[in-house]
């Protein structure tokens, strides 16, 4: 297990700071764990299937516009 500080899910989410506070907020963000009394970092693996997700939703989105009888393009 690996813990990862905010430069570094910044990087690998490509967002701001704020937006990721503003998600775990909202309680769509993997919450940070308290690494001492002004330092937090994230688990690496819940930020990648975070990651994942998201990508996953976009496929079955991309999915499910893609109805029977309509042309699509696929490359």
């Amino acid at each position: 297990m690996r813990i990862i500080r905010l430069k570094e899910v910044i990087d690998s989410t490509g967002l701001a700071r704020s937006t990721i506070y503003k998600y775990i907020g909202e309680g769509t963000f993997p919450k940070p764990v308290s690494l001492g009394d002004r330092c937090v970092g994230w688990v690496d693996s819940e930020v990648h299937d975070w990651i994942l997700a998201r990508i996953e939703e976009r496929d079955l989105a991309e999915n499910a516009s893609a109805r029977p009888g309509r042309l699509s393009m696929v490359s």
